[in-house]
C-alpha cells in the first residue's frame, strides 16, 4: 500500500493571499524570516487579512536561512505562550519548515528533537492547530511536502525532517510574492524545483499519481526558468506554480542522493554554506551519470530527455542540466563555488564523515542505485572538482 498526501485546500493565481479571509479561528501565529516580506508589504497583508477573518495576530519575526534548532524551540516556546489555533508562515522555505517543527513542538512540548529526526516518526498533529505555508520562492514546495529541513549548527548537519503529519493544512501558491526574488535566488531555487522533480521521477517509489507532476514540472522548468531568471513575470508565474507541482511529486515519491548530498555538504564547512538550490543544481549531473548505471533508472533518465524535445540519452539530460546551469550563472563544481570559499584541505579531511553522513541521510533510501561510503566519498569528490563520473 502506498499513501499519496497534499494539502487540504491549495489556493493559486494573482492575489490568492486573500483567501486568509476565509479562515475559521480565533488565533493566527504568523511566522516570517527576514524584511523581503515586510518590505513588500505581503506581512501586512497576511496580518490585515486574518484580522478581517476575526483573529488575534501574533508574529514571530528573524527566522534566519537555513533554520536553527535553536531558532525552533523558541519559536514553539512562543506558541506554546499564544496558544494558537492556526500557524501561518509566509516567505522562503526556510520561515516555513522552520513553523513545522515549531508546530510538532507547539503541540508537543516534551518531543525531542532527536525522536523528529526519524524519518516518519512525528506524533499526530492538529489536536491545537492547523498550519497555513504562503511561500514567497519558487523551489522548495514546502508548502505542499511532509519535509522540513532543519540545521544543527553545533554539529555542522543539516535534517530532513519528513512526516506526513506537517504536509500543511492549506497553501496559498501566488505569484505576486515570487516577483520579489532576486536573480540568483530565482537560480537557485529554479534548479531546486529541477531536481526535486527529477528524483523524484526517478526514486524507487514513483508511482502512477506522481510520475505526471514530476515530468510536468521538469517540462516548466526547462521552458520558463530562464525566462523567469532574466526577470519575465508570465514565466515567473509559471515557475511558481512549476516548483508546486514538483513539490507535490517528490513529497509522496520522496528524493535521492543529490539532495542527501545537499544536506550533508550545506553546513558542513568553514567557509561558508553551500546554498541548497545552488548543491542541488551542481550535483545534479554528476549523480544521474551515477544513477544511470541502474538499467531501470537509465530508461527513466531517457523518459525525461524524450519527453522536454531532446534526443532520449542521458547524456542529452545531462548536457541540458549543464546548460540550464551555465545560462544561470551557476558553478560547475564545489571548488568553484562563490570564488572558492570551500577549501579543498578542509574538504578531503571532511570528506569520509560527511560521505558516511550523506549515505544516512533519509533521502538516500529511495535512490535508484544504492551506493556505499566508499562511493560517495567518490562521487562527491567528483562534483568538488568536476571530474567524470565512471565507477
Amino acid at each position: 500500500m502506498a499513501r499519496f498526501t497534499l494539502p487540504r485546500d491549495l489556493y493559486h493565481g494573482k492575489g490568492s493571499i486573500d483567501a486568509l479571509k476565509d479562515l475559521i479561528g480565533k488565533k493566527a501565529f504568523v511566522v516570517v524570516g527576514g524584511g523581503s516580506m515586510k518590505k513588500f508589504g505581503f506581512l501586512d497583508k497576511v496580518v490585515a487579512n486574518l484580522e478581517e477573518a476575526g483573529m488575534q495576530v501574533e508574529l514571530f519575526e528573524g527566522v534566519e536561512p537555513d533554520p536553527s534548532v535553536e531558532t525552533v524551540k523558541k519559536g514553539a516556546k512562543a506558541m506554546q505562550q499564544f496558544e494558537p489555533d492556526w500557524i501561518v508562515s509566509i516567505g522562503g522555505g526556510s520561515p516555513i519548515d522552520a513553523a513545522k517543527a515549531m508546530w510538532a513542538f507547539y503541540e508537543y512540548p516534551d518531543t525531542t528533537f532527536e525522536d523528529l529526526c526519524i524519518p516518519f516518526n512525528f506524533p499526530r498533529l492538529r489536536t491545537k492547530a492547523h498550519f497555513c505555508a504562503i511561500p514567497s520562492t519558487s523551489g522548495t514546495a514546502t508548502e505542499v511536502t511532509a519535509f522540513s529541513v532543519i540545521t544543527d549548527y553545533e554539529k555542522g548537519i543539516k535534517y530532513p525532517l519528513a512526516d506526513f503529519n506537517i504536509t500543511p493544512d492549506v497553501a496559498i501558491v501566488d505569484p505576486d510574492l515570487a516577483e520579489t526574488m532576486p536573480k540568483k535566488l530565482t537560480a537557485h531555487t529554479g534548479m531546486d524545483a529541477m531536481t526535486h522533480a527529477i528524483e523524484a521521477y526517478v526514486s524507487t517509489l514513483n508511482c502512477d499519481y506522481t510520475d505526471p507532476l514530476a515530468l510536468h514540472a521538469i517540462k516548466m522548468v526547462s521552458e520558463f526558468l530562464i525566462d523567469s531568471y532574466n526577470g519575465d513575470s508570465t514565466a515567473r508565474e509559471r515557475m511558481h506554480n512549476a516548483q508546486c507541482l514538483a513539490g507535490m511529486a517528490f513529497s509522496n515519491a520522496l528524493l535521492g542522493i543529490v539532495h542527501s548530498m545537499a544536506h550533508k555538504t550545506g553546513a558542513a564547512y568553514s567557509g561558508g554554506h553551500i546554498v541548497h538550490g545552488c548543491a542541488n543544481a551542481m550535483y545534479l549531473p554528476k549523480v544521474i551519470k551515477f544513477n544511470a548505471v541502474n538499467e531501470t533508472a537509465n530508461k527513466r533518465y531517457c523518459d525525461i530527455a524524450k519527453f522536454i524535445g531532446l534526443e532520449p540519452t542521458v547524456d542529452a539530460l545531462i548536457s541540458h542540466i549543464n546548460e540550464l546551469n551555465k545560462k544561470l550563472d551557476i558553478p560547475s563544481c564545489i571548488k568553484d563555488y562563490e570564488g572558492g570559499i570551500i577549501d579543498e584541505k578542509e574538504f578531503l579531511d571532511k570528506l569520509p564523515n560527511v560521505a558516511k553522513l550523506a549515505v544516512g541521510d533519509a533521502c538516500t533510501g529511495s535512490n535508484p542505485r544504492e551506493i556505499t561510503p566508499e562511493q560517495m566519498e567518490k562521487l562527491l569528490t567528483c562534483c568538488y572538482y568536476d571530474t567524470e563520473v565512471n565507477f
